[in-house]
């Protein structure tokens, strides 16, 4: 059934291997960060979704705990009508929780590449 106000669920697109690494995370890390996605494709925002403010606006990073590990996934809301899952990771440094500043160069590239993408999509759909 459709939430008040809300429309249907926008389409979800996975950036590089964001998909397969999401299937590789446990059941309930893949339960957990799924049902986040999505709230994100229907426009409402998980309770464990945050900003990731050193990428920018309208992007999102979902933080799932099992057993001692740390998982992530990234994902963008900011371009109009879809939602792009920049990237999804295990973390593995055990100190800090910053998230590692190779993650971050790999997401600035991904979210580069979904801005083309998305005008691609915007030319070819009007």
């Amino acid at each position: 059934m459709e939430a008040a106000g809300k429309s249907a669920p926008k389409p979800l697109i996975w950036m590089g291997d964001s998909r397969e690494a999401v299937k590789n995370f446990p059941a309930a890390v893949k339960n957990e960060i799924g049902f986040a996605l999505y709230q994100a494709q229907t426009g409402y925002k998980h309770i464990r979704s945050k900003p990731l403010t050193s990428i920018g606006a309208g992007v999102m990073e979902v933080v799932s705990d099992h057993r001692g590990d740390t998982f992530r996934a990234i994902y963008t809301v900011r371009l109009a009508g879809r939602v792009y899952v920049l990237h999804a990771f295990q973390k593995k440094s055990k100190t800090g929780i910053a998230t590692p500043k190779s993650e971050i160069d790999l997401v600035r590239q991904r979210l580069k590449r979904a801005h083309e993408l998305h005008a691609l999509w915007e030319k070819q759909n009007g």
